[in-house]
């Protein structure tokens, strides 16, 4: 049997289309096809890679004379995909670039709603001679488009990042060289993390003080621009916690360190699947809201303050879930 007939048997035996063997070998599906096909031959390094994928013998593959499926010795997970230290570098890159985007992506989420509640208030106060249902509109159209931006954000970095996607959801063996590289890079930037995350947890703290300070006036202009400072305050913090996160994360990937880990990659997704549920309905409520009523501050501060503290006790009670071990 020549080496192109056990190539597609092994790949049909393990339910693979040609695509997915390429994807996994890091090859376009006409080089599979190419082999497939008798037209090109695999070079070595792509021969020991499918040696190590199906976890048979690089003997089995290149000798027409074997017949039978000889496999290796070491077979526990023959399938388990080896992460090069060009991959590597590729992803971090990557991931560094993206960091940005995404972080630019949140801050736009957090902001949009600025000129929705700005123009409700200013219009309630006779600020602005218009009327009410013009400044709902006028609000509610900036807020989908900077939404609709910021989903093309997030859609762009998803399907430049989709080459990188087993990372999550597939387990990975890193060759030698890649895990020291890697925690090398994770040290040298972790006083960068640290100083970001405590600048940007002091921002998050110190967010609410004029507009609590402001609220005693009593007068909704100036609890407005409170209010302002608040989102913007907020969205910088925001931006500093997921660019110096996002690039950690890509690391601990790698290392399958902290979150991603083994164990806590269904908690993670659980987590996600919340967090995303409960800020739709709670958007919900506050679209009717803000609908259906005009625009009181002293009734927004506390929704939003009583906002917060459901979604960190439904955080909390989906931490408290048990989730089976892999």
């Amino acid at each position: 049997m020549i080496l192109a007939d056990k190539i597609i048997n092994l790949r049909k035996k393990n339910g693979w289309s040609q695509e997915e063997l390429a994807e996994k070998l890091n090859v376009s599906r006409q080089a599979v096809s190419k082999w497939e096909g008798v037209q090109s031959t695999p070079d070595l390094d792509k021969i020991l890679q499918m040696s190590n994928l199906f976890g048979v013998t690089t003997d089995y593959l290149i000798k027409d004379e074997i017949e039978d499926e000889v496999f290796t010795e070491d077979n526990g997970n023959p399938l388990v995909r080896k992460v090069s230290l060009e991959l590597t570098n590729k992803f971090l890159d990557l991931s560094k670039k993206n960091a940005k985007l995404i972080a630019l992506g949140v801050v736009l989420c957090i902001t949009c709603a600025i000129p929705l509640i700005s123009l409700g208030i200013l219009q309630g106060t006779g600020f602005l001679p218009i009327s009410e249902n013009l400044a709902a509109c006028i609000g509610i159209v900036y807020l989908l488009c900077i939404v609709a931006v910021a989903v093309g954000i997030f859609l762009y970095c998803d399907f430049r990042s989709s080459e990188y996607e087993f990372f999550d959801k597939e387990d990975f063996e890193t060759e030698y060289g890649v895990t020291g590289l890697v925690k090398e890079k994770q040290k040298s930037f972790k006083p960068v993390y640290d100083k970001s995350n405590i600048i940007a947890t002091i921002m998050c703290v110190i967010s609410p003080v004029p507009l609590i300070a402001l609220s005693f006036t009593g007068k909704e202009l100036l609890v407005l621009l409170g209010l302002v400072f608040l989102f913007l305050d907020v969205s910088i913090a925001v931006y500093k916690f997921v660019y110096t996160g996002t690039i950690w994360e890509s690391m601990q990937k790698i290392l399958r360190e902290g979150e991603f880990t083994k164990e806590k990659k269904k908690k993670n997704k659980l987590k996600g699947i919340a967090s995303m549920t409960y800020w739709l309905i709670f958007a919900t409520i506050f679209f009717v809201k803000a609908y259906v009523e005009s625009f009181n501050m002293n009734e927004l501060i506390p929704y939003v303050v009583v906002g917060v503290i459901l979604y960190i006790l439904v955080l909390t009670i989906v931490n408290l879930i048990p989730t089976d071990k892999e």
